[in-house]
C-alpha cells in the first residue's frame, strides 16, 4: 500500500531511541522528510544517520528540550525553514517516574505536567500555522495503555496522559475543518528501555519478560517497529477519516471491552 507520504514533512519528538526512533524510521521509509529531536545530541545524530542510511531520505537532527518553550519554537522554526513546512507531528516523550500516589509531591506533579500534557499542547499549538497553510496535517500523540487499563504505580503517567486524550478529542473538533486530524496511540508492553522501569526491582529481567508475555494473547511483547507502522498509517492520506480517537497497540492484553 502506498501511504502517499513521499515529500511530506514530519517532526518526531524524543526520537533518538525507542518508540520515537521507530516512528521516525517508519515515516522516512515511506518517503517523508523527517526532523527528529531529543536532548542527547550524540544519540540524536547517531539515530539520524542510521535512519538516513536505511531509507535514503533526508533526516535532520535538532537537539531540544521540549519542556523549554523557546527551544520548542526554535525546533519547529528550524524544521519548517529546512524542509519548507510541517505536515506531521509525532508527540512523544519519556514518561514520568513510577511510584505510589502518596510519594509524589507538588514538584513531581509539576514536572510530569510539563513533560507530557503541557509539552504536547505546546508543540501542537506551534505547528498549527504550518499545517493550516499546507491545507491539512496530522498530529499523533504517543501516550500509554494506562489510559485504557490501570497500570500499578503509574499515577503521574495516567493522569497526564488522560489529559492528552481529552485535549486531543477537543482539538479534533476544532481542527477537523482544516483537514488536520489528531489521534492518540496507546501502546501496551513494547520492547523498549522503559519496559524495565515497570518491572519490580530486583527481578530477573529476562524471566520477567517471559512471564509478562504469557498474559498477552498473541504470546509475545510488541516490537517498536509495529508501533512505527501504525504511526505511518495514521499520518497517511488513507487515515484521513480517523480523528479524535485513541488506538491501542498491545497484542490484546487489555481485557476491557471499550
Amino acid at each position: 500500500m502506498d501511504l502517499k507520504l513521499k515529500g511530506k514533512i514530519a517532526l518526531v519528538l524524543a526520537a533518538s531511541k525507542g518508540l520515537g526512533h521507530a516512528s521516525a524510521l517508519a515515516l522516512s521509509a515511506e518517503g517523508a522528510k523527517v526532523a527528529i529531536c531529543s536532548r542527547n545530541e550524540k544519540e540524536l545524530n547517531k539515530a539520524a544517520a542510521e535512519i538516513q542510511q536505511q531509507t535514503g531520505q533526508a533526516v535532520i537532527a535538532i537537539p531540544a528540550d521540549v519542556s523549554d518553550a523557546q527551544q520548542v519554537r526554535s525546533l519547529i522554526q528550524k524544521t519548517a525553514e529546512t524542509f519548507g513546512g510541517i505536515d506531521i507531528l509525532v508527540n512523544n516523550g519519556g514518561g514520568p517516574p513510577f511510584d505510589r500516589f502518596e510519594n509524589f509531591d507538588d514538584e513531581a506533579w509539576q514536572k510530569a505536567f510539563e513533560l507530557t500534557l503541557l509539552g504536547f499542547s505546546r508543540t501542537s499549538r506551534e505547528v498549527l500555522p504550518y499545517m493550516k497553510k499546507a491545507g491539512g496535517g496530522r498530529i499523533i500523540n504517543i501516550i500509554s495503555g494506562s489510559v485504557k487499563s490501570v497500570l500499578n504505580n503509574a499515577v503521574l503517567s495516567t493522569a497526564m496522559r488522560m489529559g492528552v486524550v481529552g485535549m486531543a478529542k477537543l482539538m479534533a473538533d476544532e481542527l477537523g475543518p482544516y483537514r488536520i486530524t489528531v489521534n492518540n496511540i496507546a501502546p501496551g508492553l513494547i520492547l523498549t528501555d522503559r519496559v524495565k522501569e515497570v518491572l519490580p526491582k530486583g527481578v530477573d529481567i529476562e524471566q520477567a519478560m517471559k512471564d509478562r508475555a504469557k498474559t498477552i494473547p498473541v504470546g509475545r511483547i510488541g516490537k517498536p517497529e509495529e508501533l512505527g507502522a501504525l504511526v505511518a498509517f495514521l499520518a497517511s492520506e488513507q487515515a484521513a477519516y480517523i480523528n479524535g480517537t485513541t488506538i491501542q497497540i498491545d497484542g490484546g492484553s487489555n481485557r476491557g471491552i471499550f
